[in-house]
């Protein structure tokens, strides 16, 4: 729809007028063929009920809507108007061009958000700041947060439950697997092959880290400290495969040669810095994978890898 006529300083020319809704000219588009010019709003709504110019009745389309020329616009850039606020007190006059630049800023618009200074913070509506009620609102917005809440806890249940079910899938065909292999060895190798892709797409999905106190190295962890440690293996994603194996050698007794006895790990401590160490998330513990530590003696790494456990001193490498 366009501007109220009565809005402007002086004579308006008829060129510069929507013939749909008589007023000045809003977001103007025109005709390509006959070039009457509209507003963009009215000519949209006319055309969707019927494809026809509404002044001399010629064929006209979305497509065939173009802006009007720059001399129009210019013109109406020029037409000096009230602002929509002046019925709350603006007595602001300015070019049409000015106009949205100063509703975003005018004081007397009475949809203009303000903050409550009644202590909840909120920013209100102008004219809604009278019967705004803190309690009130707050309680509403907690309600929508609690209600967006239970639909991430329901979406993300729906995901565990699908994602249960896809590793589910996964033993149950390994375990087909296993059955065949009896009658055709070959299976082994694609059994193997399989696990050690999920090796490495697990290892890759983990952070990064160093360690920066090696001193700190537990090497005796008890039962329960290895019980947090699996249980965060399993939530990373850890294929159950190996989840066993790099919980045992957590222990020193376990252990390569290399980092068996304090002296050993003492002699080699220079080599430390040469692991490449990924962090498992939310401990200070890395997981040491002989996949990503060939490089390593032979004396320094296990298969399929190596926890170790710190009372400090893991960082991530960002």
């Amino acid at each position: 729809m366009g501007y109220d006529t009565n809005r402007f300083q002086g004579h308006v020319d008829e060129d510069l007028l929507c013939p749909i809704c008589s007023g000045v000219l809003e977001e103007p588009v025109q005709a390509t063929d006959c070039e009457h010019a509209f507003c963009n709003a009215c000519i949209t709504q006319w055309i969707s009920q019927q494809s026809t110019c509404p002044v001399d009745r010629s064929q006209v389309t979305l497509a065939q809507l173009q802006p009007v020329p720059r001399i129009m616009r210019n013109m109406l850039s020029k037409l000096q108007l009230s602002c929509d606020n002046s019925a709350f007190g603006c007595t602001a006059v300015l070019r049409l061009s000015q106009l949205q630049s100063h509703l975003r800023e005018c004081e007397h618009n009475p949809k203009k958000p303000v903050m409550c200074e009644r202590g909840c913070g909120l920013e209100i509506p102008k004219d809604e700041l009278s019967q705004h009620n803190c309690v009130g609102h707050l309680r509403t917005l907690v309600q929508k947060q609690q209600g967006k809440i239970a639909e991430l806890e329901k979406t993300a249940s729906e995901h565990k439950h699908q994602l249960a079910e896809q590793k589910r899938d996964i033993q149950l065909l390994k375990a087909y697997m296993r059955a065949l292999r009896t009658t055709n060895p070959s299976l082994q190798n694609l059994e193997e092959t399989i696990e050690y892709n999920e090796i490495l797409e697990w290892v890759g999905s983990l952070q990064p880290a160093r360690v920066t106190r090696w001193g700190g190295m537990i090497s005796t962890p008890d039962a329960v400290l290895q019980a947090v440690i699996r249980r965060s293996l399993v939530d990373s994603g850890c294929p159950p495969s190996i989840v066993g194996d790099l919980i045992e050698n957590a222990h020193e007794r376990n252990w390569p040669g290399g980092l068996a006895t304090l002296e050993t790990r003492q002699m080699n401590r220079r080599y430390y810095e040469l692991y490449v160490a990924k962090r498992i998330p939310g401990k200070q513990a890395v997981v040491v994978l002989a996949c990503e530590n060939q490089h390593m003696a032979e004396d320094m790494i296990l298969e399929p890898g190596l926890v170790m456990i710190f009372a400090h001193g893991v960082e991530d490498i960002l």
